[in-house]
């Protein structure tokens, strides 16, 4: 099952869950605000993956983060979709959580 680590306070955590909740995708939500151990957990990859590097040199979190079932990372949820051939069928208002105001 795909595990994706959010927080409930980024829009495009909240885009992602909509939008996989509404093509019926089973994944594992670890909110990452909820506790300091999915924290810890959510680092330990951030800080041990490359997928991250262009995120965290932007001033981005790198959430959502999505770990495939074979543990590959990705942080484009919206490409995840058009792997599947699913349109993306929500998108909240243009707000955005980053230093450089370009996503979270």
């Amino acid at each position: 099952m795909l595990k994706i680590y959010g927080s409930e306070m980024c829009p495009d955590c909240r885009e992602c869950k909509v939008n996989f909740n509404t093509h019926a995708i089973e994944y594992e939500s670890i909110d990452i605000n909820e506790n300091l151990k999915n924290l810890k957990e959510f680092l330990k990859l951030r800080d041990s993956s490359p997928v991250f590097d262009a995120a965290k040199e932007a001033g981005g979190i790198g959430i959502p983060a999505i770990v495939r079932e074979d543990g590959t990372v990705t942080l484009d949820w919206e490409g995840y979709l058009q792997e599947k051939g699913l349109p993306v069928v929500y998108k909240e208002a243009a707000e955005v959580c980053s230093l450089d105001g370009k996503g979270c």
